[in-house]
């Protein structure tokens, strides 16, 4: 059997920056915990500075010496992400790995300041945005990675319905949810044929973390949530379900396109391996689809 991938495989990563949206908590924080640990120099791109500020002391009293900065981030709206990459193109002139970790997940239903779907505009449409517009940095790094986190969710009732992104009509929200994780996949497996087309040393990669005990749960329906809190022990923890993003970010041998998630039953729990998407994930044309509506939606232009 193959040993497990674990903390000890994430490499020296001395000289290089990541940043890591949402890791005030729950698998963004272990994310960029073990990031830090390993040496690189670490952006806490976070909606609340308060719950950032205290993010990073946790993680500086865990990693002593930590190079760790907190950069204020509400990816749901599309000014502030376009804040925070001016910010953070100011302080770095590369960026070598940059993780799309930020989410929401079965919320009720509600709009960004955009007029996005919220699990829509805060999962996918503000990542790509991000993403765009921080990609020259990337791209300025001898191997710079984009990881997009998506969800077992990709597979349940996920297919997108292309003339009605916000969700106007019959929303549900574990289905708002399912599309919006299926498009991490359409976003980072497109977005990874651009930087392979053009040649760029740059890759693309996704990944999963299973069924982690993390703050996510709280928007769950009721027999979820309960279910969650009895059944706690038997969940990845939230440094357990970072696995997965981790070995994405960092495992020399990772190449572009790939998925990563647990190696349990189900891709529920246990540490990373390769996993394969549903096949819908694959299509083409369904990339190019939703790449073209986030780039009219979000107005940022990829410059591959």
């Amino acid at each position: 059997m193959a040993r497990r991938w674990t903390t000890a495989d994430i490499p020296d990563l001395t000289g290089r920056t990541a940043v890591v949206t949402g890791a005030n908590t729950g698998l963004g924080k272990e994310t960029a915990r073990e990031l830090a640990r390993a040496g690189a120099a670490v952006e806490l791109a976070c909606r609340d500075e308060v719950k950032g500020r205290a993010a990073l002391d946790e993680i500086a009293a865990d990693v002593p010496g930590a190079d760790l900065r907190v950069q204020r981030l509400d990816v749901a709206s599309l000014a502030s992400v376009r804040d925070a990459a001016e910010e953070l193109r100011g302080r770095h002139d590369r960026i070598d790995l940059l993780v799309n970790n930020a989410g929401v997940m079965y919320t009720p239903r509600s709009l960004t300041p955009d007029g996005f779907e919220l699990q829509m505009g805060t999962n996918h449409l503000g990542h790509f945005a991000l993403t765009g517009l921080l990609l020259d940095r990337v791209l300025a790094a001898p191997a710079g990675r984009v990881v997009a986190v998506s969800s077992v969710a990709h597979k349940i009732r996920s297919k997108i319905d292309f003339d009605d992104l916000t969700f106007e009509h019959g929303y549900d929200k574990v289905a708002a949810y399912g599309r919006s994780k299926l498009a991490n996949l359409y976003f980072a497996y497109r977005l990874d044929a651009l930087l392979r087309a053009a040649g760029a040393p740059a890759v693309a990669l996704a990944a999963h973390p299973g069924v982690s005990d993390t703050e996510l749960v709280r928007n769950s329906p009721a027999p979820l949530r309960a279910g969650a809190k009895l059944g706690a022990f038997a969940l990845n923890s939230a440094a357990v379900g970072a696995l997965a993003t981790l070995r994405a970010a960092t495992d020399p041998d990772a190449r572009g396109s790939e998925f990563f998630g647990p190696s349990g039953p189900g891709e529920a729990v246990g540490h990373p391996v390769r996993v394969l998407s549903t096949s819908r994930s694959h299509r083409g044309d369904l990339q190019r689809r939703l790449w073209d509506a986030s780039t009219e939606l979000t107005g940022v232009t990829y410059s591959v």
